[in-house]
């Protein structure tokens, strides 16, 4: 009888413990993609879409980054590795560019005489804000950064609060 009650038991307690659904119960996985042609920076998570957010970037021409000094934003795949309050700009999001890839496609430019021999990569590329009280900037497509990308404050307030270190971000034309 006690070997029955036993079965039973383990029956119910397999029953129980597999017609719940447990999700990953750690941080959810979070991946950015700024569509430079069309000014969004989008936030998906393993189910998918989460937001948009309008962006400005550097230079008019939304190329990409080819040395230090020329505004523009870099394409690629980037990893997320500091953030922090900012003075000027409200939040900064720094990303770890250049990469190994970036530095290929430099060096290649570099030997194909597409940018001169004595050219840097540069680097200090991030998400940020504006200036205070001029979102407008965003409103009105001005591209005004060093090769950064830029939103309003609010967005870049609620971007930093979900995003963790260590999130992957495409910058694409």
């Amino acid at each position: 009888m006690k070997q029955l009650r036993v079965i039973a038991g383990l029956a119910m307690l397999f029953t129980v413990i597999t017609s719940f659904d447990f999700k990953d119960l750690s941080q959810p996985t979070y991946y950015i993609v700024v569509d430079k042609s069309k000014f969004e920076l989008s936030v998906y998570d393993a189910d998918g879409w989460l937001v948009t957010y309008p962006v400005v970037f550097g230079n008019n021409n939304l190329g990409d980054k080819m040395m230090e000094g020329d505004r523009k934003t870099p394409e690629g795949t980037f990893t997320i590795v500091s953030k922090r309050v900012h003075e000027k700009w409200d939040r900064m999001i720094m990303l770890d560019y250049p990469t190994k890839e970036s530095y290929a496609k430099f060096n290649y430019r570099k030997e194909h005489g597409l940018i001169p021999k004595n050219a840097g990569i540069g680097g200090g590329i991030g998400i940020h804000g504006v200036w205070p009280h001029e979102d407008y900037a965003v409103d009105q497509y001005q591209n005004w950064t060093q090769g950064c990308i830029s939103m309003h404050n609010a967005d870049v307030e609620e971007l930093y609060s979900i995003i963790p270190i260590g999130t992957k971000i495409t910058i694409q034309k």
